[in-house]
This record gives C-alpha cells, sequence and structure tokens, in this order.
C-alpha cells in the first residue's frame, strides 16, 4: 500500500454517515493519504457500510482495474467483503504502517444480454419469472444442449457470490481461488416433459453458458445483477462467461475467505 496514496470513500450521504466517516478522513489524511473527490483519482476505493455498499461501491466506479478495494463495517460484526469495523481504528493504523494486508483477486462474471449490452457481477446474476407463473429456458453449455428448463428462474454465481443468494438455495461454497461459475435453479419443474439436473453445478472459467428464454408471454424476466435490478423487455438470449476482469480486495493475512465462511456461518 506504500505506494498507493489517493483514496476514495463510498458512502450513503445523510447525516449519520457523515459523521460516522469524519473519523476516517482525519485518520487517512494524518498517515499521509490524500483524499480524492472523484473515485477515477483514487488508486484505493474504500466502501463504508456493508457488503451490498462494497457491491455498489465497485459497480459505480466502473470495476476498476488499477485500483485495490477495501470494506469498513458500519454494523455490529465484519462480512465477506469488510475486514474492518469503522470503531477499530487500531486495526486500520496497523494494517496502514505495518503492512499487515495481502492482495486478493476475486474473479467476475460477464453477462451478455441478446448479443448486446453487457454487465459484470462480483457476487451473481439472477434470472426469475416476470409473472406470476414459471417460465422455461433451454440451457447450453458451450454449444451444447444441457437441458431445457422450467421453474422460478436461475442464479449464476461467482466464487465469492457462492456465499450469497446461492447458497440460500443450498448452492455449495466455492474458494475463489478457482475460477468458475456456479449455476443454481430456483424451484425448477421436473415431470415427463420438463427434466433437470435438480442439482447445481460448478462450470470451468474456459465454459460459456447460454439461457435462451421460451417467448410464451414471459419475454420480460427479473434479472439481477449483484443488488441491482435489470429492467430489460423482450429478453431472448443471456450469455454468462466468467471475465478476464478480476477485483482487487484489500484482505488483512489473518482473515482469509474460510475464516470468513466460519465467522459468518458456523
Amino acid at each position: 500500500m506504500t505506494d498507493r496514496r489517493n483514496l476514495y470513500f463510498f458512502h450513503n450521504q445523510d447525516a449519520d454517515m457523515l459523521e460516522k466517516v469524519e473519523p476516517l478522513y482525519d485518520l487517512a489524511q494524518r498517515y499521509g493519504f490524500s483524499i480524492v473527490k472523484e473515485s477515477k483519482d483514487a488508486n484505493i476505493i474504500v466502501s463504508v457500510g456493508g457488503d451490498g455498499t462494497f457491491l455498489q461501491a465497485v459497480r459505480k466506479t466502473g470495476f476498476r482495474q488499477d485500483a485495490l478495494y477495501a470494506g469498513i463495517s458500519t454494523t455490529g460484526t465484519l462480512s465477506m467483503y469488510c475486514d474492518f469495523h469503522i470503531n477499530e481504528t487500531s486495526k486500520m493504523i496497523d494494517a496502514m504502517t505495518k503492512e499487515q494486508i495481502e492482495i486478493r483477486r476475486y474473479p467476475t462474471i460477464k453477462v451478455t444480454i441478446d448479443e448486446g449490452v453487457s454487465f459484470e457481477c462480483l457476487n451473481e446474476f439472477s434470472i426469475r419469472s416476470g409473472i406470476i407463473k414459471t417460465f422455461v429456458m433451454d440451457v447450453f453449455i458451450d454449444d451444447i444442449h444441457f437441458e431445457t428448463f422450467r421453474g422460478d428462474g436461475m442464479i449464476l454465481a461467482t466464487p465469492t457470490g457462492s456465499t450469497a443468494y446461492n447458497k440460500s438455495v443450498n448452492g455449495a461454497v466455492v474458494d475463489p481461488m478457482l475460477p468458475c461459475i456456479q449455476v443454481s435453479e430456483l424451484a425448477s419443474l421436473n415431470n415427463n416433459r420438463y427434466r433437470t439436473l435438480g442439482s447445481s453445478f460448478i462450470l470451468s472459467g474456459e465454459r460459456t453458458l447460454t439461457l435462451s428464454v421460451v417467448q410464451h408471454g414471459n419475454s420480460h424476466p427479473t434479472m439481477g445483477i449483484d443488488n441491482e435490478a435489470l429492467s430489460i423487455q423482450n429478453v431472448k438470449t443471456v450469455k454468462v462467461v466468467l471475465s478476464g476482469n478480476k477485483i482487487k480486495t484489500v484482505k488483512l493475512k489473518d482473515n482469509s475467505f474460510w475464516e470468513k465462511v466460519k465467522r459468518s456461518f458456523l
């Protein structure tokens, strides 16, 4: 971190939050960091809030490849993306002055809608029926038709996103050192006409997953990119690949991914 001194804070602008973050600004300047007003001028981007704020920070600053991201929690506990608590100033000082950090690189996925607009996701992409009925999608792995899905929807998660929405539907928790995409079903309907795998499956980062939405009055599905909703009509195909981009995050040496998992769930 010694060669990175331009710091941008991402947080809500309400009065309560501004009061909370004021000591952080003072602390950073005291230890030689320059506070910049525009994220494009920063080489360290710090989110202050929770994991949702961290996801927003990454998205709103453009999934920067030339910056480090760090998370500071304002809740009662640390979380998957937040290694510091806002009241633990001594821990932050140690990290700044004694090099008690490591750099972790988290893979992202790229989602392309109808061969046109594309988005990146750090956690997951989800697609669900936009009306109160199931919908049908043909699922292709590379160019091979794998299954015809009928149900409420699907979640396509990164390794770090495997602990979020994906886990709530009994998906596996995946080590972020494995570059892959996990596919999990949402309430699939299995009968003599429609048959799915019935469990989550994991694709190599070299694979391409394509979802072809069968157009039976459900061409406006509800789609989510991390914690934001997409509103796109007449969706026919969704293509998902592992992006070549990786988000570089600040991680403490004594706070690995699996220590976070243990802390959060066990």
